[in-house]
């Protein structure tokens, strides 16, 4: 794929307890877009495909229901414990505060960076996010 043109990062997949409070959260308190919700049968049994998109597009992510103890433990420490999404804003100031009367929890005041001002939250399964606004590049 080196030098190769037209491919980019369309979706991750992001393991989480259960379908509904994802979408209750990421859809219902902070605005992302139910892009696809579609059941699904498998050897496996009933399954769903659900992605969803940040407000102002890019990368998807497709929520993975945990199944068995491997992927629950992974729920929410999926990068680590390290901060493992970024969602960028073109206004840092109007997203944190309405993230804040939305009941996001923050860990840490935001703080001016190089690059730009950042504050790290986390979401409710406990996956650590940054929310970025750069100053050197546009948004997507």
């Amino acid at each position: 794929m080196t030098g190769a043109t037209g491919t980019s990062l369309w979706a991750i997949t992001l393991v989480v307890p259960d379908y509904d409070a994802a979408i209750a959260f990421y859809v219902g308190k902070l605005g992302f877009i139910l892009a696809e919700d579609i059941a699904q049968h498998s050897e496996s049994g009933p399954k769903r495909w659900v992605r969803i998109v940040p407000p102002g597009g890019g990368c998807s992510l497709v929520l993975g229901r945990a199944v068995g103890a491997g992927q629950q433990a992974a729920i929410g420490n999926q990068t680590g414990g390290r901060v493992g999404f970024f969602l960028q804003t073109d206004d840092f100031e109007r997203d944190h505060a309405a993230m804040l009367a939305k009941g996001v929890i923050f860990e840490e005041a935001p703080r001016r960076e190089p690059y730009g001002i950042v504050a790290v939250w986390r979401d409710p399964f406990g996956n650590r996010w940054d929310l970025l606004e750069r100053w050197d590049a546009p948004n997507g």
